[in-house]
């Protein structure tokens, strides 16, 4: 109605597109100020009229078309045209669209892909709260422009090559064993790995041996890739056991490690378009006139680095995917990073470098201080889904103990408490954790959504509600009076419901998870509202059929948007 509106609009003020108008559109603060609400000052300038006339002479035009717009009336006041909606017809304007089953699957991205780089937890590492942010709002974007029509590749870039290795591996020959290591595990290599950084400030020659075992991986030296590839097999297992919980998997997870044996070519490529300068050296991108850091593409030795890694591993993507965007999820402290690779892109003469694109989220940090491995200042995903899953079976014994599968429903609500926590705010926001906010069941939480789900579906049941098709619908055999659902909280909860497809393209456009945790919040909250105050199975039956058929509407939508976040909703809690 609103695109309707507009279209109306653009005609009568020709020097305006669709697409201007529609941003000037308002949504009133108050119902009584109408439905939506042009401001006219925006036309003053370029109609050489006043605001208050341009809004009259708009309300005259329009009136004759009003009854095939929607419109019930329109007033003046001041600068602005507001548009009063037959409620009932936009009621049943939005249930219409709401019903077809391609609802907010606009296809914008149909034959265009995405690559996005997530997650990424570096090799020999436990996977923490840090981790945890990078791979929730990573795999909410790709069910996200999923829904919109791309095919998404999903890269877990594992940090799996470093000095970091070296310094490993001289830690479990000086204070490690194999019996050790095989029976803790990543837990015995992240104890070692913390003791090297120790001893290390006390003896300088610990860092020149660690260099050396990794010269000699980079020189494929037989024990040195051997005691890696060990190290990297225990830690996916650990990996792979977080993503299970999360019920996240990825279509590729070529490391670091894959892309080194591409940086020579690389290299060859960067001095046939004499791009390459020495330093100190070392072989470098010159980027000072960008007002950046050279990017370092070669050490003084000769080896790789993380920058000229990256690199080779954007161009391999691009030749292997030919995708439209290249996204990567990373930590704000970051943003210099990307800025040079995708500044050595584009000075490389690849148009396509616009397409590369940062997200950045906010830094975790526990108690106010950051997270820190190599000081131990750390706490386990794992450690946190286990207590949020044990916790909301605590729930459930207490209140509802005869619940089937409590098991399985406690995963969806502990491992959805934590999820809607992280993908609630701003990503780029800095995030204190705190296991009590974590871990809350009470408040704009996954749990409150996840019990607003559970009872729309219980109220269905008791009300024996099968549903309605489309072509019942159009038949008459099942005829909705729209009237019923035009008025109060109920008219509420048809707005709410009927934001669905913009928030799932604005949180595409944006990078944005929060805004479909935040839709999803508004949606739960206007139905609890409409469930307080509406009587549902004990209305008289076309209102009762009516009510009915919103709140199935309304639990398929909080299903969906929810999918989008990753989460499941549990049929009973």
């Amino acid at each position: 109605m609103k695109n309707k509106i507009c279209n109306c609009i653009s005609e009568v003020l020709q020097e305006f597109s669709n697409e201007e108008i529609v941003t000037f559109m308002e949504i009133p603060p108050e119902e009584s100020m109408g439905d939506f609400a042009l401001p006219c000052f925006g036309f003053a300038k370029v109609l050489h009229k006043s605001p208050k006339v341009i809004a009259e002479e708009l309300k005259e035009a329009i009136l004759p078309h009003a009854e095939e717009l929607g419109i019930e009336r329109c007033e003046v006041v001041g600068g602005y045209c507001n548009f009063f909606l037959n409620h009932a017809k936009y009621v049943e304007s939005c249930l219409d669209k709401i019903q077809q089953p391609g609802f907010g699957m606009e296809q914008i991205g149909k034959g265009k892909t995405i690559c996005m780089d997530y997650s990424s937890p570096n090799i020999a590492k436990n996977f923490h709260v840090g981790h945890l942010r990078t791979t929730v709002i990573g795999n909410s974007l790709y069910k996200i422009y999923e829904k919109l029509g791309y095919k998404v590749v999903r890269i877990n870039y594992l940090g799996d090559w470093g000095t970091q290795f070296g310094k490993l591996i001289v830690a479990y020959k000086k204070w490690s064993s194999k019996e050790l290591v095989e029976e803790k595990g990543i837990e015995e290599l992240m104890q070692i790995y913390v003791k090297f950084d120790a001893e290390a400030e006390k003896d300088a020659s610990l860092m020149e041996e660690a260099r050396a075992w990794f010269v000699k991986m980079e020189q494929g030296d037989l024990e040195a890739i051997q005691i890696w590839k060990w190290f990297k097999e225990i830690s996916m297992v650990e990996f792979e056991r977080v993503y299970e919980l999360l019920g996240i998997s990825f279509d590729s997870y070529s490391g670091e490690s894959f892309y080194r044996e591409k940086v020579p070519a690389l290299v060859e490529e960067l001095k046939e378009k004499q791009l390459l300068v020495e330093s100190q050296g070392a072989k470098v991108i010159d980027l000072e006139k960008y007002d950046m850091p050279p990017c370092l593409i070669t050490k003084s030795d000769g080896g790789s680095i993380y920058h000229s890694r990256d690199i080779a591993a954007v161009l391999h993507r691009k030749q292997t995917y030919h995708f439209e965007k290249c996204l990567y999820v990373t930590g704000l402290e970051q943003s210099l990073h990307f800025k040079q690779i995708f500044k050595a892109i584009e000075v490389m003469g690849y148009d396509w470098a616009e397409n590369l694109v940062h997200v950045p989220y906010g830094l975790v940090s526990l108690e106010g201080a950051k997270l820190s491995t190599r000081k131990g200042n750390i706490i386990y995903a794992e450690d946190i889904l286990k207590e949020a899953i044990g916790r909301a079976l605590e729930a459930i014994q207490e209140k509802n103990a005869k619940l089937p599968d409590k098991e399985a429903v406690a995963k969806m609500v502990g491992v959805g408490a934590v999820l809607f926590h992280d993908l609630f705010n701003q990503r780029i926001k800095n995030v204190d954790f705190s296991w009590e906010d974590v871990l809350s069941f009470e408040g704009n939480t996954g749990p409150y959504v996840q019990y607003t789900y559970a009872r729309a579906k219980s109220i269905l049941r008791k009300g024996n509600y099968k549903g309605i098709t489309t072509e019942e619908q159009s038949t008459g055999k099942q005829k909705i009076d729209y009237q019923v659902l035009a008025v109060g909280t109920s008219y509420e909860l048809v707005k709410s419901l009927s934001g669905y497809e913009d928030a799932v393209k604005k949180a595409a456009e944006r990078y944005e998870p929060s805004i479909m945790a935040r839709y999803i919040i508004s949606v739960a909250a206007a139905f609890n509202k409409f469930y307080h105050e509406c009587p549902i199975l004990h209305a008289q039956e076309k209102d009762k059929q009516a009510r009915l058929y919103l709140v199935d509407l309304t639990q398929r939508i909080l299903q969906e948007a929810c999918s989008l976040l990753g989460m499941e909703c549990p049929e009973e809690m």
